[in-house]
């Protein structure tokens, strides 16, 4: 099994974090995404699709494209999984499933988030995947930080 693994802490409570990962227009602000359906529950839908990039990847083609997944687990404020999710890319075969995980941990000043996404079948294309998302997801994650937290204004 191969995952991509990540966490940093963010000066927000873990409910501000955690919804950022289901409000369509913070999932536009901190993830670039055009187009969202998340419902937070048990069973709900993740849809989150992209516009595909003009630059393509020698293996993967364009990037962008859609991530369709099964909320399976939901805790207000303290973690999701989802389940049977699924890159459908503009171009090429869908790569999953994979399995994605999000906890908001209480944390001194804020909150501990830590994101996973784990699945493989051992292809170049799910190798050089996980290369792409490793930077592309480490850059959002940072700009969810950036969105969730408060805005302290500058001298005046």
């Amino acid at each position: 099994m191969r995952e991509f693994a990540h966490s940093l802490t963010i000066a927000a409570p873990p409910a501000r974090v955690l919804d950022a990962f289901f409000d369509r227009d913070a999932l536009a602000a901190w993830a670039g995404v055009a187009r969202s359906h998340c419902a937070p529950h048990p069973l709900g839908s993740y849809l989150l699709e992209w516009p595909a990039t003009e630059w393509r990847d020698e293996i993967l083609g364009r990037l962008g494209g859609t991530v369709r997944g099964t909320v399976m687990e939901f805790v207000a404020g303290r973690e999701i999984f989802i389940a049977d999710a699924s890159w459908l890319p503009p171009d090429g075969d869908a790569i999953g499933p994979m399995a994605i995980e999000v906890t908001c941990e209480p944390h001194p000043g804020g909150t501990r988030l830590r994101v996973r996404q784990s699945g493989w079948d051992g292809s170049p294309r799910w190798s050089r995947y996980y290369e792409v998302l490793a930077a592309g997801l480490t850059g959002a994650l940072e700009q969810l930080r950036l969105y969730v937290e408060p805005q302290v204004p500058g001298p005046a």
